[in-house]
């Protein structure tokens, strides 16, 4: 059996990225962001929101005094992205002196530090500042590199970074960042003078110098030589003892997770309001999951603080048998396993509770990250950028669980650490800093005749409210603008365009396993698709008649038919939301095909909602009525010919239709998706089998 599975093979040296044409004459500030955005495009080095960097220059005040300003890091933000906006400055005359105390907690820590600000309205300066301001060099930089992290998290750690570095770099046990951290690490360089970095166990690396460039570099030299360390001493036993289990081929996989993951989500929200998941089949993924020793090592802990943040202590290692197991074992092994998990990890936050944590309340106690043998990793999160960075920090262990079990065995932050970095205050805090959460937020929508019209403006909406948005649509270039409008709008992964035909019965199953793929399952279907046509009864042909009964009413049903089997296999019910039309209760000339077809629409809502109660799926009709602007029905012949049916022109329809309400008003597809986002979401949790009509008032609609 090889020694090497898929891509667990080791943790290459990075490369250097500095380029002295883009770094000449940069101010400090300037220079700072160039260098702080070099180290965070390469996530071996910096962790996503982690790291911390810093220079030192002098600055003139409000007063115009001269003062000693230290640039550092904003707590929160990320080195591959921050600005000079992200770096709060501090006078750092103020911060030297507290080198010689000996003691201060964290609430003391941050309040001095505040109050130490050159701007009243600059970000909260990192946690690390101190280290910072206590390294005596101009320029400063903590990172947290694979390779680091890798050879501080194994038994034989310090022999070999004795071994690698020398006098060069002084090492720190395991210690949680904070004034204390700080101190000793400026007590170490007292002691030390030839050092020129610091290695942190399980945690990180610090580096320094008298420009940017030098202090970049110096990052590099070390991971570097870690780099080469690592591999000189693990002799080439990567792969954590080669493949344990045969890997599922890609068609298969789909099948087998199309038709699973919903159990794996219901399980989940059952302690969360609204995620969705990523699923990640990449060949480290694979490899991990699949290998002998993952079982194990995956179960001893996170590595290093930063991961465990977004991944928890440890992932859930599903007892699932690839070679012999189907969907159904998969989807009672998602079950069982997050059960499992959940009774762990309560019991994880109960015992370790003292004075600094019980102020804060219990997480979801679901895993984040779920390693399933054969098949990959699938992660979770709030929304889909938190299930990204969960799945892109686990890709972060994986290189350095591998690594350091290859070097003898991997060792991690103890359970009592890890509890006090994932509630620690000071982490709380940057929680507490996120936007509040829409009311759809972790919710997961597909709209049918997404393209245009109402189905657009109520992709739109929903995507503002926080539900991630399948964007499907016979208009195939339509429904892949609009995605990526909302994507654009509103972040990663946060719509999807599937072409779809409503009436073909194997382009709708495809289009909800392309949802449940992407995002895990759905909680909401919003049925639009439409097409119209008019004409005298007895010019009405049977292809006309077909049409609009394929779109409007078996269209209607295929599409709910594929929700229900999804949202009842997650158990945490759902809505579904119609669009009818006026014509659904209102008998009108010259459009018996499509009056007929709504109507049946509308009642089949109503035998859905029989259907659907017991299950907690909800499913509620809108009738609109003459929502021209925008719709792609309205551009077709539906126009002229009802324009010839009430002998107006068709310029001045949209008059004629505002005239005979009683609000005298016109209505819009916005006001349409005001109504489907009110029965989507939670403000019409008790309403199932409804109408709403949004026409400004057509009296014989009015729903008896």
């Amino acid at each position: 059996m090889s020694s090497t599975v898929g891509a667990l093979q080791g943790i290459p040296a990075p490369a250097s990225r500095w380029d002295d044409s883009a770094a000449a004459g940069l101010s400090v500030i300037d220079g700072l962001v160039y260098r702080s955005n070099l180290l965070g495009a390469d996530r071996a080095l910096a962790n996503i929101g982690g790291g911390n960097t810093s220079a030192k220059e002098t600055v003139r005040d409000h007063t115009g005094r001269e003062v000693r300003a230290l640039w550092v890091k904003g707590s929160g933000t990320d080195l591959a992205t921050i600005t000079a906006a992200g770096f709060p400055g501090l006078r750092l005359d103020e911060l030297l002196p507290l080198r010689e105390r000996e003691e201060m907690d964290d609430a003391e820590m941050v309040a001095y530090l505040l109050r130490s600000a050159l701007r009243p309205d600059q970000p909260r300066p990192s946690i690390e500042t101190l280290l910072h301001a206590f390294v005596p060099a101009t320029h400063v930089d903590h990172t947290h590199p694979d390779a680091v992290i890798a050879l501080t998290s194994t038994p034989e750690g310090r022999r070999l970074a004795d071994e690698a570095f020398g006098e060069e770099a002084v090492w720190l046990d395991y210690q949680r960042p904070g004034f204390d951290m700080s101190r000793r690490i400026a007590l170490l360089l007292e002691a030390q003078p030839a050092a020129r970095a610091v290695l942190l166990e399980k945690h990180g690396l610090v580096t320094w110098g008298e420009s940017g460039h030098e202090s970049y570099e110096a990052t590099i030299e070390f991971v570097t030589r870690a780099a080469q360390a690592i591999e000189a001493a693990a002799k080439g036993r990567f792969g954590l003892g080669g493949r344990h289990v045969a890997e599922r081929d890609e068609g298969s996989v789909d099948l087998l997770l199309s038709q699973s993951l919903p159990a794996l989500r219901g399980a989940l929200l059952a302690d969360a309001d609204g995620l969705v998941l990523e699923v990640d089949r990449s060949s480290a993924a694979v490899a991990f999951a699949s290998s002998v020793r993952a079982p194990e090592v995956s179960q001893i802990g996170a590595p290093c603080p930063d991961h465990l943040i977004n991944t928890k202590h440890k992932p859930l290692f599903l007892d699932f048998d690839p070679e012999t197991g189907g969907a159904a074992d998969l989807a009672e092994a998602f079950r069982l396993g997050v059960a499992g998990y959940a009774e762990w990890y309560r019991a994880y936050y109960e015992r370790n509770l003292d004075d600094e944590t019980r102020q804060f309340p219990i997480d979801p106690a679901g895993p984040r990250v779920v390693l399933v043998p054969g098949v990959g990793i699938v992660t979770t999160g709030s929304d889909a950028t938190r299930a990204r960075i969960s799945r892109d920090l686990y890709h972060r262990a994986i290189s350095v669980e591998d690594a350091a079990d290859a070097l003898g065995g991997f060792r991690s932050l103890s359970e009592s650490e890890a509890f006090a970095i994932e509630y620690w205050p000071l982490e709380r805090y940057k929680l507490a800093q996120a936007p509040p959460r829409g009311e759809l937020a972790g919710r997961v929508a597909v709209i049918t005749g997404g393209a245009s019209g109402i189905g657009r403006a109520t992709a739109r909406l929903l995507a503002a409210r926080g539900a991630h948005v399948v964007v499907a649509d016979l208009n195939a270039e339509g429904a892949k603008e609009v995605a990526e409008e909302l994507v654009a709008t509103h972040g990663l992964r946060r719509s999807i365009a599937v072409a779809t035909d409503v009436t073909d019965e194997a382009a709708v199953a495809q289009m909800v396993r392309e949802t449940v793929l992407e995002y895990g399952g759905l909680d909401i279907l919003v049925a639009s698709a439409g097409l119209a046509t008019s004409a005298p009864v007895t010019e009405t042909t049977v292809e006309e008649w077909e049409r609009n009964f394929a779109v409007l009413s078996r269209g209607y049903f295929l599409a709910a038919r594929e929700a229900f089997r999804v949202l009842v296999e997650q158990g945490r019910g759902g809505s579904l939301v119609f669009v009818g039309s006026k014509n659904a209760l209102v008998a009108g000339a010259n459009a018996a095909a499509y009056s007929s077809a709504k109507a049946a629409s509308l009642h089949l809502a109503r035998c859905l909602a029989e259907e659907g109660g017991p299950h907690g799926i909800r499913v509620n009709t809108v009738n609109p009525d003459a929502v021209i602007e925008g719709s792609s029905i309205w551009s077709s012949d539906w126009k002229a010919e009802r324009a010839s049916t009430y002998g107006v022109t068709e310029a001045d329809l949209q008059t004629f239709y505002r005239g005979r309400t009683k609000l005298g008003v016109s209505v819009y597809p916005e006001d349409v998706a005001e109504a489907i986002a009110f029965l989507a979401g939670p403000r019409s949790a008790k309403s199932t089998g409804n109408v709403v009509n949004v026409d400004g008032g057509v009296t014989a609609a009015y729903p008896r």
